[in-house]
């Protein structure tokens, strides 16, 4: 697994995320996910409140990318890796209280994406290039 560090954290505390899966007939989805959070060192999560597309695309096995910019300066991140659905589990159960205490809607699942790749999506020649990978 690639690890998240300090300063990756704190950028994805403080920026949108934005997801793409496939569908089974090759449709990019892309599309930002408000509630998106480092879970741990190795893992970010987000509620799929909708269950919509992004639902259908990963429970059909598609792949999820999650990418971070800041415009303003100018730096960014990609995340790649393994996604497993949570559903009755503790994983789930905790953040269904989390969303009752935020007063936000309760998630049809949780995605947690295990990170195996970490891309630098900075502006200038860094733009794309290979942080970490497992």
């Amino acid at each position: 697994m690639a690890t998240l560090t300090a300063d990756m954290k704190t950028f994805i505390t403080n920026n949108l995320a934005w997801i793409t899966t496939v569908s089974k007939d090759g449709q990019l989805d892309l599309g930002p996910k408000m509630s998106m959070f480092v879970l741990d060192d190795n893992h970010l999560a987000y509620h799929e409140r909708t269950a919509g597309q992004h639902y259908r695309n990963l429970s059909d096995g598609s792949p999820l990318v999650v990418a971070y910019a800041n415009l303003a300066e100018k730096k960014g991140y990609r995340f790649r890796g393994n996604v497993v659905l949570h559903k009755d589990d503790d994983i789930y159960d905790q953040q269904v209280k989390i969303a009752e205490e935020k007063g936000t809607k309760k998630p049809a699942v949780v995605p947690v994406l295990e990170i195996t790749e970490i891309q630098d999506l900075s502006a200038g020649a860094k733009a794309g290039s290979l942080i970490s990978k497992d």
